[in-house]
């Protein structure tokens, strides 16, 4: 991507197919603070570039595999620190 090339932004819909879970569930993914925007919007308009769809592939990988969303929060949370 070049100096002035804007990543590109997906509404919530999309960013949700992309990443192969149901819009509801990255809706409850950033309810518990799983995933944030990449961007805001007007109103309530969420966007997501390429790296929170690859974190939203994450949960919904090591959710798959068996870690309940509380710990992998837990997970994400210490990785910050």
């Amino acid at each position: 991507m070049g100096e002035n090339e804007k990543p590109t932004l997906y509404r919530i819909a999309e960013a949700a197919r992309e990443a192969g879970v149901t819009k509801q569930s990255l809706q409850y993914y950033l309810l518990v603070g799983l995933v944030e925007p990449t961007e805001r919007g007007a109103g309530r308009q969420q966007f997501f570039d390429e790296k929170a769809i690859e974190r939203i592939r994450l949960v919904k990988t090591l959710n798959e595999s068996g870690y309940p969303l509380r710990e992998i929060r837990e997970i994400f949370l210490r990785g910050k620190g």
